[in-house]
């Protein structure tokens, strides 16, 4: 009988070529078969792929039900087979726990189908899942020991909307392992990495690089990321007449190779639940420049901004810094983050 860890989510990558979704989730499922080979993780898809399928993700069972954008009964029927795989699952391994990813659907049906099987059950806050106006809080009812927050920022983003504190805090890491070889060339000036949305903001991304163009010559700006704000930010781009490049989206491994090409990472959103980007472009040894503090303590080549200007500034201090030192930094790793959660479990 095989212990198992069982997670709820929204989606998960179709298959071990995709890694252009969810890539820190994917590196956490990754680091709990790493540090615990005996633990088998089933996950159940709710959403996305976008089929009704049964299939293995390196060695780990995924069961996409494609049923949360559909109709009430699509819905509804949906719920009825999550409660029957829990339930089989539970008759045929020792299931250790439940984990949802985000305080939304998965952690309501989570949290109530845990309880009618005894199971223990927690609750993973990503992000956006903390902020006002999630309507799946007050019908999931957390409870603060069973919340886990990736960070404090969004354990107190959680507490002020809606009165409750995540009871632990696991933050994202990375692994090293998934970077390769560094060629020694910085050509990327300033990098941004994320989906093209207006929550992101790339068009500060846009003015930052054109403000800092004017000031230092041959600046590059690179953009990896896709959605509807890509054409508009290419206009501005153009009408500005500073060089920025969007190249789309990339694989995962691809993207960390960028951001061993670049001096600094600019991360302009103005919202961030942790900001897995910035850490792994520490590690590739590019500072980092954001205006959201995720961590709340001081992080080695991690500047800190309260406006466009001031980002701007350090951005030209340390461009124009012959001095300026690009080292990996690694201040989390997610084998860490593995064993801290799997502690909530009493799984050791």
């Amino acid at each position: 009988m095989n212990d198992v860890l069982v997670i709820l989510t929204p989606g998960f990558p179709a298959g071990e070529g995709d890694s252009a979704c969810l890539p820190p989730q994917q590196v956490f499922v990754r680091a709990l078969n790493k540090v615990f080979p005996r633990l088998k993780v089933v996950i159940l898809a709710i959403e996305y792929p976008h089929r009704e399928d049964e299939y293995e993700w390196f060695g780990n069972t995924v069961y996409s039900l494609d049923g949360w954008t559909h109709g009430k009964l699509k819905k509804l029927a949906t719920l009825v087979r999550v409660w029957r795989l829990l339930r089989r699952l539970r008759t045929e391994q020792r299931v250790v726990g439940v984990l949802s990813w985000w305080c939304g659907p998965c952690a309501l049906a989570g949290n109530f189908f845990s309880r009618w099987l005894g199971l223990p059950h927690f609750t993973w806050i990503l992000g956006q899942d903390a902020r006002a106006g999630n309507r799946w809080v007050r019908w999931i009812r957390p409870d603060a020991a069973r919340l886990v927050a990736m960070s404090g920022f969004l354990a107190e983003e959680f507490q002020r909307n809606y009165g409750v504190r995540p009871g632990h805090v696991v933050a994202n890491g990375i692994d090293p392992s998934m970077f390769g070889c560094f060629s020694g060339r910085r050509d990327i000036d300033l990098l941004g990495v994320g989906n093209l949305t207006k929550l992101k903001r790339y068009d500060v991304f846009v003015s930052v690089v054109d403000k800092v163009s004017r000031r230092l010559q041959d600046v590059r700006g690179v953009v990896i990321g896709k959605g509807e704000e890509g054409e508009g930010l290419q206009r501005m781009a153009g009408e500005l007449g500073c060089r920025v490049d969007l190249i789309g989206e990339r694989a995962h491994g691809e993207v960390l190779g960028y951001m061993q090409r670049s001096r600094v990472l600019l991360h302009t959103s103005a919202y961030e639940g942790f900001g897995t980007v910035m850490i792994e472009a520490l590690y590739a040894g590019a500072h980092v420049i954001s205006f959201v503090d995720t961590v709340g303590v001081p992080v080695k080549n991690w500047h800190v901004v309260g406006s466009e200007e001031e980002m701007v500034e350090v951005a030209v201090r340390l461009l124009a810094d012959p001095s300026t030192v690009y080292e990996p930094v690694r201040p989390f790793l997610m084998e860490d983050s593995a064993r801290a959660m799997m502690e909530l479990y009493e799984y050791v």
